[in-house]
């Protein structure tokens, strides 16, 4: 597994456990003022997920898409968030595959336009939605939510692992 694809699975399993978290919290709770992040768990949510679609947009140079806001609940968040990150790890993947991070596609949403490297910018939206999941579990953490996850990426691979060792012990 390259680094890639640990950061990919890393981000995506992590920031899945800590949505899934968010059923334990009340819708109103959802939209409770921080004085962190964009302020709520629901808009630091549609922030991480609308970024993921908006830079995977630009960096496939296709027009960017008006889609529907995010509902303010779990499985919302999580249909969103999914079809998300695998549109942006497929593109992720592809531009590796090919050997374009170095190349550069223009970000139209800039004024003026300009160019931006593929690579810099998958390193960009990855550290910018671990900055935001950061925000959204110390939220959780003041809602009173108990036994969260530290969300580290040795925890995630060790819980890997753990998968490996039981599919390989049940025949899978």
């Amino acid at each position: 597994m390259d680094i890639l694809d640990r950061y990919l699975g890393y981000e995506a399993w992590t920031l899945r456990y800590f949505i899934n978290r968010c059923r334990d919290v009340t819708p109103s709770q959802l939209h409770q003022p921080f004085d962190i992040g964009h302020g709520t768990v629901h808009a630091t949510l549609k922030h991480i997920i609308g970024n993921l679609e908006t830079w995977t947009d630009l960096m496939r140079n296709r027009s960017i898409r008006h889609l529907p806001p995010v509902a303010a609940a779990s499985d919302s968040y999580l249909q969103r968030f999914d079809d998300a990150i695998a549109d942006f790890a497929d593109c992720a993947r592809l531009l590796v595959a090919e050997g374009r991070l170095d190349e550069t596609y223009m970000d139209v949403l800039d004024t003026p336009p300009k160019p931006k490297t593929f690579g810099t910018t998958l390193l960009h939206v990855l550290t910018h939605t671990t900055v935001h999941r950061w925000e959204i579990q110390h939220m959780l953490q003041r809602l009173g939510l108990p036994d969260l996850i530290e969300g580290d990426a040795l925890s995630w691979e060790e819980k890997q692992v753990d998968v490996s060792s039981e599919a390989s012990e049940s025949g899978v």
